[in-house]
């Protein structure tokens, strides 16, 4: 116990010292609906801090309301609008957080396609995950209408659906809510950097508090033309993790693993995020630490699932090859 509590001391020691010191600093860009009330993105922010302090960084984030992206603004609001894309297009890394509704989500996917297409490092968090595959659906598959039926109930391509579990009536408390596992497809471990950052586990559990998902019928068409599922849930039904290949990082993820970040243990997404935002070197510097460190922050016992779930999965799962 005595030799636990010393090496805890140490590490927060080793984290503290000299954090009021340092010399570089890291911009995110954080591009929400909910940004005149900061206090929404409490846990986001604090995973950036947890990050940039692992990584040696003064953490600056620049807060961009997402209806200040979109076309209208530059109607209502030029002066808005044009310090909105000034901040976008000046970002470091780039992160779309979680939301409800269809206000500002336009905007969102302007920052993904902006993201994506220009190689900022990107992290979508559950609303921010749905508004990337939209946004890859309409402008690398060519399905301009494409959309999410909570956006627009009856679109022609809902890449973005109700989950059939969930109730239309009752919403209270019927999320698809708490602790899950999200299975790595075979190969993934190659390459993926979201995988290596959680240590290179095939298995991870994070929190979820969603309603939709990513329309199975759209999904083998969107692995063909490279969009990559790389992690699915226990029964390999729903896309729960998605990375792009060929980006300096470029990670989405329909849980919130932003609810379990700690000072001692960022959340990995977010660090991979505030790492790659810092410089490549610094990423991989972070990838390899992780891959000899990292712990999962939740209790063992709420970690089971069945091996034989864990081979279908493996088995039948995008390797992103």
């Amino acid at each position: 116990m005595i030799d636990r509590g010393e090496t805890l001391f140490k590490r927060w020691k080793g984290l503290t010292t000299g954090h009021e010191r340092f010399y570089e600093s890291v911009s995110i860009v954080l591009v929400g609906k909910y940004t005149s009330l900061k206090d929404s993105y409490m846990s986001v922010t604090k995973s950036l801090e947890h990050s940039a302090l692992q990584c040696g960084r003064k953490l600056h984030v620049e807060w961009v309301e997402s209806t200040d992206l979109e076309p209208e603004t530059l109607e209502s609001d030029p002066a808005k609008y044009h310090d909105a894309w000034k901040s976008l297009v000046s970002a470091k890394g780039i992160l779309v957080p979680g939301g409800f509704g269809a206000r500002g989500t336009e905007g969102m996917m302007l920052a993904v396609k902006w993201a994506r297409e220009q190689k900022v490092p990107f992290l979508g968090i559950c609303l921010g995950f749905q508004v990337a595959v939209i946004e890859w659906a309409r402008n690398v598959l060519g399905l301009k209408d494409a959309n999410s039926t909570e956006f627009v109930e009856n679109c022609p391509n809902p890449v973005v659906v109700y989950m059939p579990e969930i109730s239309k009536t009752h919403l209270g408390g019927t999320m698809r809510l708490g602790l899950r596992p999200t299975i790595f497809g075979e190969g993934t471990e190659s390459w993926s950097k979201i995988r290596r950052l959680y240590g290179d586990h095939q298995i991870i559990w994070e929190r979820h508090r969603h309603r939709y998902e990513v329309g199975p019928p759209y999904v083998d068409r969107f692995v063909q033309s490279g969009l990559n599922f790389i992690g699915k849930d226990e029964k390999g039904e729903r896309m729960q993790v998605l990375e792009l290949k060929e980006h300096p990082y470029f990670v989405g993820l329909q849980a919130h693993p932003e609810f379990c970040t700690r000072p001692l243990n960022p959340s990995p997404p977010f660090l991979g995020l505030v790492a790659a935002a810092s410089s490549s070197t610094v990423l991989e510097e972070q990838i390899e630490y992780q891959l000899r460190t990292f712990k999962p922050p939740h209790p063992e016992g709420a970690m089971k699932i069945k091996q034989e779930d864990v081979n279908a999965v493996v088995t039948n799962a995008v390797n992103g090859s």
